[in-house]
């Protein structure tokens, strides 16, 4: 039924692609800097400027949103569709400045892991928002926002034990502070893919 309901060559189904395809990017450009730590203001300004491109994207879709009568699905759900996935790529490129901004040295293994399972996440939201344009097994979408949530669970799981491991690694406590809001903003984009899950889970049992 649910795809009945959905226009196929509706625009903002372009939009939400585009907004993930950005946001992907984006979460690779910063596992990658975590991974490979040089060149840091060179990397963090071109995952700023995927951020800037992703900004456009989510403009020009809220604009279409007000101007246009007929849309896939709930305006509202739409609305908060577009900011999830937006704020996921603010939060890459918000971790990115900050090591920048606070002159870190060096990377830290807990960071790229956190990084890495952002970038998984991001995958799967690019995957499941896929699949809302043309909709055949609404069970595979749901079992995709399951598995984003299981991304989040293991980010909380390494955000914890990182932390853990920073306090005890004999650091100053300035870097410890520099390090847990580092943290705490990637984690942060992976609550956001959980939230960008929940919004679909909500299209989907609604219309199915």
């Amino acid at each position: 039924m649910l795809e009945k309901l959905m226009p196929k060559s509706d625009e903002f189904f372009d939009d939400f692609d585009a907004q993930c395809a950005r946001t992907v990017e984006g979460a690779k450009l910063l596992h990658e800097l975590l991974s490979d730590y040089r060149d840091v203001p060179t990397r963090v300004q071109a995952l700023k400027d995927v951020e800037h491109k992703g900004d456009d994207v989510t403009h020009a879709a809220f604009n279409r949103l007000h101007q246009q009568f007929i849309t896939p699905f709930d305006r509202g759900q739409i609305h908060t569709l577009l900011s999830r996935i937006d704020d996921v790529l603010d939060l890459t490129n918000a971790a990115a400045a900050r090591l920048l901004y606070y002159e870190i040295e060096t990377s830290r293994p807990d960071a790229t892991e956190l990084a890495r399972l952002l970038v998984l996440s991001t995958l799967k939201v690019q995957e499941v928002v896929a699949a809302l344009r043309l909709i055949k097994k609404p069970e595979q979408i749901l079992a995709g926002c399951k598995e984003i949530k299981h991304l989040e669970s293991q980010a909380d799981e390494v955000l914890r034990a990182g932390m853990g491991r920073l306090f005890k690694s004999g650091v100053d406590t300035l870097t410890i502070i520099k390090w847990k809001e580092i943290y705490d903003l990637i984690e942060t984009a992976t609550d956001k893919c959980q939230g960008v899950a929940n919004v679909i889970e909500g299209v989907v049992l609604e219309h199915s």
